[in-house]
């Protein structure tokens, strides 16, 4: 007998990630069914989804907007029941109309909805990195409460997930002798600190191989993306930093790699494209097609990898100070990475100011040892108000 179709919460709907996704559910109506839809404020792109997927829940971010998805969603015909606010997000995943939740909300904003799926006993689809990197022994003790799954989105980590013999099985028990997460470089690759001084945030965000949102494309660009990535493998995989190495690898068609004591590194190879590792996280243990056009090596021969440059893009160095140090240092590396890129995005902050910022928050904010949500989330603000006030100054 067939089993009914997954019940799938995609959050960020909107974004690339929730796009990819739907793209995915779409291809398997017998498989999936997008049960709830949420954005933070495009209201139209998801009345849009809602026109096409009919979920049962929809929740806009915005209360503001509340009233606009409705009137959208009456003028069309959508049955579905309209929910807004922060609140409204978590409360949505906690419930019965999901199953699985994919988590693709951007930046600390999508953690409390992360910590619910986890707690209730969902399948957690992790694409919110900046969840695990604020709260990771938090999450992963939600889901020991929960009993739920959890499977990495992002493709790095799908990667290595895909290579361990139990997936997320402890790394010793599996003969484990290093992680190694691959960077595509970003699109200055190659350049000096001085090539750097004047780009642009248009330019910062033109990725060479991934279409992102400009967020995550400027963490790309300065290599904190990657350094979020290594917080999140020590997390997912209780990989000590020292096990964690990190090469540049350009046609970013490796994704990751596992070396193994006896000498044997495996490889996920595919091409740079989301739903490989949606449709993988999905559908798992078993695979499903996922659209994506198959890997011709011949044609993108060679590949080549290389060490990151760490006194250029001084980011990924700054990750791994903070893994080192412990407590809430990830949180605060965060907090203050996600109001740098803001700055640098509105014009207000040179690009190799990111890292400036970052570390000047880090030495001003000691780490603590994470006690609970509120606590985090307190410091959390307390490193953004610094972040700021410190921009403030320079000006």
């Amino acid at each position: 007998m067939s089993q009914p179709p997954r019940k799938v919460a995609v959050l960020g709907a909107t974004g690339s990630i929730g796009g990819s996704t739907l793209d995915v559910i779409a291809r398997h109506p017998d498989r999936f069914r997008a049960t709830v839809l949420t954005a933070h404020s495009n209201v139209a792109a998801l009345a849009d989804l809602c026109i096409r997927f009919q979920p049962d829940l929809a929740v806009i971010a915005d209360p503001a907007l509340e009233s606009e998805l409705s009137r959208r969603l009456v003028a069309a015909g959508v049955r579905c029941d309209i929910a807004s606010g922060h609140d409204a997000v978590t409360q949505a995943v906690s419930g019965t109309l999901c199953d699985t939740v994919v988590a693709a909300i951007v930046g600390a904003a999508g953690l409390d909805s992360t910590l619910a799926a986890a707690r209730t006993g969902k399948r957690l689809l992790l694409a919110n990195k900046e969840s695990i990197v604020m709260a990771g022994t938090l999450l992963l003790d939600a889901l020991a409460v929960g009993g739920g799954e959890l499977i990495p989105v992002d493709s790095e980590h799908n990667a290595i997930f895909q290579c361990l013999p139990g997936g997320r099985s402890p790394l010793a028990a599996s003969g484990v002798r290093r992680l190694i997460l691959t960077a595509s470089g970003g699109p200055f690759r190659g350049r000096t600190r001085a090539e750097l001084a004047g780009v642009t945030p248009e330019q910062a965000c033109k990725h060479p191989n991934w279409v992102m949102g400009r967020k995550i494309s400027v963490d790309s660009a300065t290599l904190m993306n990657k350094g979020l990535e290594v917080i999140e493998a020590h997390h997912l995989f209780g990989a000590a930093p020292d096990l964690i190495d990190v090469l540049v690898h350009p046609q970013s068609l490796v994704h990751s790699l596992v070396e193994y004591v006896d000498g044997s590194v495996l490889a996920q190879l595919g091409n740079p494209d989301m739903r490989t590792a949606i449709a993988h996280a999905l559908a798992w243990p078993t695979r499903i097609e996922a659209g994506v056009a198959p890997l011709d090596l011949a044609a993108n021969a060679p590949l080549s990898f290389q060490q990151p440059d760490l006194d250029t893009f001084r980011c990924l160095a700054l990750a791994f100070q903070a893994l080192r140090a412990g407590g809430d240092a990830t949180a605060i590396l965060n907090a203050a990475n996600e109001v740098a890129v803001e700055a640098f995005l509105a014009g207000s902050l040179p690009f190799l100011g990111i890292a400036d910022l970052v570390e000047s928050v880090l030495t001003e904010l000691p780490p603590q040892p994470v006690v609970d949500v509120q606590t985090l989330n307190e410091r959390d603000r307390t490193a953004r108000e610094a972040a700021r006030r410190i921009l403030r100054n320079a000006c």
